[in-house]
């Protein structure tokens, strides 16, 4: 496996510290955020996961921990819209060149609007999916939200 993908490139771009960790990724797992939490024995809470949605129509990233969903009404309010809606798999690999069980906030083909659960600024470090499946980059969470240009706010339900 490749520890170099865009969304590691981007970082170093950054100037971030971070550390990659790699995993054995389960492609039939319920959830892939919970199994690589406990494939790299980290908590769920510490392990954020990528979602890709549409509020009011347009593409947006949303960061939340691994076991908890995030509420379409506090999604589409972090961006000032009226709804909010989980995007296509084929849409998000599409828009932003990852695979699913792959996708990254960092160094997505078209930058989108990007909303970290702001619960993970309380960890010392938080693990992002590192641009491939099997794959996560272990990061200060601010230097999560430097990196992707992202806002902190409130998204799980």
């Amino acid at each position: 496996m490749s520890k170099t993908t865009r969304a590691t490139q981007a970082l170093e771009k950054s100037g971030v510290k971070f550390t990659v960790h790699a995993y054995d990724y389960d492609p039939g797992a319920e959830s892939i955020g919970l199994q690589a939490a406990q494939a790299l024995g980290v908590p769920p809470q510490r392990m954020l996961k990528t979602l890709m949605a549409e509020v009011d129509g347009k593409p947006v990233c949303a960061v939340v921990p691994s076991d908890c969903e995030v509420s379409m009404k506090k999604l589409a309010g972090a961006f000032g819209g009226k709804a909010a809606k989980m995007m296509r798999p084929a849409d998000a690999e599409r828009l932003t060149g990852y695979h699913v069980g792959g996708i990254s906030p960092f160094g997505q083909k078209k930058r989108v609007p990007v909303a970290i659960e702001a619960a993970a600024l309380g960890h010392a470090t938080v693990f992002l999916n590192g641009g491939q499946r099997g794959l996560q980059v272990e990061l200060a969470p601010q230097d999560a939200v430097t990196a992707a240009g992202a806002i902190a706010r409130e998204l799980t339900a």
